[in-house]
């Protein structure tokens, strides 16, 4: 009897095993098999934000084509392009002139960490060292923001070259510009696409420059949205001293015509020149607020 009872109690716990095998491989098939069509819906998201961005451009116009920014002939007109963004290069400033990118919905739920380290970039001449800021008293500010590049591993890294970088007021980098940062990332959402174009604003009064390289400090800064195909099209541009800037942030919204008059910069050249004339005139900050 206890033989018997031995061997029925082994079998028992031999099938018990293999029941928990059993269960645990399809917990694990089926874990294997959400994680794929996660992965799969995400880029199915993608494209079709892409085609559906595409799409609703006005006829005719490419939104990789909007993000050329026409430069005046005063200014050096060198343009690089990274992963997530397009930067207009003055080596004289060791600065950008302008900054652009689109982004997209689904770019705006990027879950890639901040890379850490802002570096120079070697192939480019004139490019600043991070060490030009060191005890400047001035903040690395980004002008593509790296919340704006966690979708791609390549466009985060490239976000912290130092020629996406300007001279920026500790208390405007982490204030209204930084609003500004979040604010576009919410209307991204709302609108599918964006056009965003920024940089720094220099005049002949700016004469102030740091570290080894003498970076130039600018006066300001410019931020330039336009939502190709919201409804109804709208684009509106933002101007900040840079110092600290409290208050409001409509208080510094501006129309795009008066940054490229403080700029010589021609944006959005791309739209038919009709549309770009009404869209680049008006910039009611109320229609940007809603949802």
């Amino acid at each position: 009897m206890t033989k018997t009872t031995n061997k029925s109690n082994r079998k028992s716990g031999n099938s018990r095993k293999s029941q928990f095998a059993n269960v645990k491989r399809d917990f694990m098939l089926a874990l294997w098999a959400l994680m794929i069509v996660g992965i799969i819906l995400l880029v199915c998201n993608y494209i079709l934000a892409r085609n559906r961005a595409s799409n609703a451009m006005p006829a005719g116009v490419e939104a990789i084509e909007l993000q050329n920014i026409a430069i005046p002939d005063s200014l050096p007109d060198f343009k690089i392009d990274y992963a997530g963004h397009v930067v207009y290069f003055h080596p004289q400033w060791h600065m950008p002139i302008a900054v652009a990118y689109e982004l997209l919905d689904v770019e705006t739920d990027g879950t890639l960490p901040r890379h850490k380290n802002f570096e120079r970039d070697n192939a480019i001449a004139g490019s600043a060292s991070p060490t030009d800021y060191t005890n400047s008293g001035f903040d690395r500010g980004h002008m593509a923001p790296a919340g704006d590049m966690k979708w791609d591993r390549q466009a985060m890294h490239d976000s912290f070259k130092m020629t996406n970088i300007c001279p920026q007021n500790k208390s405007l980098n982490t204030g209204l510009w930084n609003q500004l940062e979040g604010l576009v990332r919410s209307w991204a959402r709302r609108d599918s696409s964006l056009i965003v174009v920024c940089g720094p604003i220099v005049t002949p009064a700016d004469t102030m420059k740091i570290g080894k390289n003498e970076v130039v400090v600018p006066g300001a800064f410019f931020k330039a949205i336009l939502a190709p195909f919201a409804n109804p099209q709208r684009a509106i541009g933002f101007i900040f001293p840079n110092k600290r800037c409290s208050g409001k942030l409509y208080k510094y919204a501006t129309s795009i015509d008066e940054i490229e008059e403080l700029t010589g910069l021609d944006l959005f050249f791309a739209l038919p020149d009709d549309v770009e004339e009404i869209i680049e005139a008006n910039h009611n900050y109320d229609l940007w607020t809603q949802r």
